[in-house]
């Protein structure tokens, strides 16, 4: 049976639509008609309670006992749906814009991460739980924005004797700015996916491949450091080891896509406030809540290769091999459970911070980054910050900073700048250790890299991140 007849039957699309087409296949089987199939599945989806031992429809039949439920469950909440934050003396406005996430109908539990400061609709460092509902500002502008460490076969003293040599991997072997592309194009294969789920990742197939590999500019970098592993649980052994550190996402493409699906999502949600319209949302059981899903997702795997070919590349460069590789993204919204219902996890400039899971969570272009491990902590939806996070805005920074200030602070940590935007300099960030201290019961410890040659995008580029 087709989708189209399943909808007119009084199935929704998404979940209930797969598992009824798999309770057809095994009524057809059993030998019902498909006159007997329509009328069973009519009355499954008007009173799922009454088949739950239906040897052909049980399956379904549970299913839409779970939607209903959960649907129960937000529509029947009284007041915001609740939220927990963590550190203290956050940004009033992150505050409030928390609130306005979980006052939205379809929203289920929220956490405020301790590097929090504003964004558009969801503050950066917001994780916010959804019910059957996908918003595109939630998961960012420049989606599937991600971490990547690479311990590398080369002494951490190279830093200190063979400087030049690291500079020129990382001048030779990617590019940075709003419009940075490569003439002689990166290999990967995520450009032999399907660029034909969404009307604009098409269209950017051609620009996304030629910006393969560049780190675009905002607070996007590469950076090497020193490793110092302080505790078990990593593929190396404790001790100090030269790494290579990237932060950048899906470039242009990702941009366009949330621009696409949030004037879509804004579109259809005109009764939303003011100050929530960023926090529209696409119903993910919709063709359009599908469609910026696997765009998304998409993404998601050309993120991880563009940094994958950054990695790669430099490594080459310098004839050396990877001792170890840990990434993670934090632009992103992934399928999950929590407190038994099936949600949306909406992590804008979080960490995934499961059980076991590794992640990094870096400071600034002079302060620490830091290699965890997650607790899995349930409170937080099993999250934790992205970074130091922002305690002003790029205008205060240009106004408030010189870069005699910041090159005696660089200096003093023996940073090298290759390049960055002075509303980039250490002191617009919270202290990074502050920020882990406050998140002591989300992620554990294991390594920390301190950044010792660093390369941003030059002054007066347009901020991607």
């Amino acid at each position: 049976m087709r989708d189209k007849e399943l909808t007119e039957l009084g199935l929704k699309r998404g979940g209930g639509i797969e598992h009824a087409r798999r309770a057809v296949q095994r009524a057809v089987r059993g030998g019902l008609s498909k006159k007997q199939v329509r009328k069973i599945l009519k009355e499954v989806a008007r009173d799922p309670a009454a088949h739950v031992s239906d040897p052909h429809f049980a399956e379904l039949a549970r299913a839409l006992q779970a939607d209903q439920a959960a649907e129960a469950a937000v529509t029947h909440r009284k007041g915001r749906a609740p939220f927990r934050q963590w550190g203290e003396n956050l940004d009033p406005k992150s505050i409030e814009q928390m609130n306005n996430a979980c006052a939205l109908p379809v929203s289920v539990r929220g956490a405020l991460m301790p590097d929090a400061h504003v964004g558009y609709g969801l503050p950066i460092g917001g994780v916010l739980a959804t019910h059957k509902a996908v918003i595109p500002y939630a998961v960012g502008v420049d989606i599937a924005c991600r971490m990547k460490l690479t311990a590398l076969d080369l002494p951490a003293a190279t830093i200190d004797d063979a400087p030049d040599r690291l500079r020129k991997a990382i001048e030779q072997e990617t590019k940075f700015g709003v419009g940075a592309c490569f003439k002689d194009r990166r290999d990967h294969g995520v450009m032999d996916r399907d660029w034909t789920v969404s009307p604009i990742t098409l269209r950017m197939k051609d620009r996304a491949w030629a910006q393969l590999g560049t780190s675009g500019s905002g607070n996007h970098f590469v950076e090497f450091g020193e490793l110092e592993v302080l505790a078990d649980g990593l593929a190396i052994p404790r001790g100090r080891y030269l790494a290579l550190l990237t932060h950048s996402g899906s470039r242009g493409t990702g941009a366009e896509v949330c621009g696409y699906y949030s004037r879509i999502a804004m579109d259809k949600r005109r009764d939303l406030p003011r100050e929530s319209r960023h926090l529209a949302w696409l119903d993910l059981d919709s063709h359009t809540g599908q469609e910026y899903w696997a765009a998304m997702e998409l993404m998601g795997a050309y993120a991880a290769a563009n940094h994958e070919c950054i990695h790669r590349h430099i490594a080459r460069n310098l004839g050396v091999a990877a001792l170890l590789d840990i990434e993670n993204h934090h632009n992103f919204a992934w399928k999950e459970t929590h407190d038994g219902m099936d949600v949306v996890v909406h992590r804008k400039g979080a960490t995934p911070a499961d059980a076991g899971q590794l992640g990094i969570i870096p400071g600034s272009m002079a302060t620490p980054a830091y290699i965890v491990r997650g607790r899995g902590s349930a409170a937080s939806l099993n999250s934790a910050s992205h970074g130091a996070g922002r305690v002003m805005s790029r205008t205060e920074a240009k106004k408030r900073f010189t870069w005699d200030e910041a090159r005696r602070l660089l200096d003093a940590r023996k940073v090298t700048l290759l390049s960055a935007g002075l509303d980039e300099v250490p002191m617009v960030y919270k202290d990074i250790d502050e920020v882990m201290a406050a998140q002591a019961d989300l992620v554990e410890v294991l390594a920390r890299f301190q950044p010792r040659i660093v390369k941003m995008a030059p002054a007066g580029e347009r901020p991607e991140d």
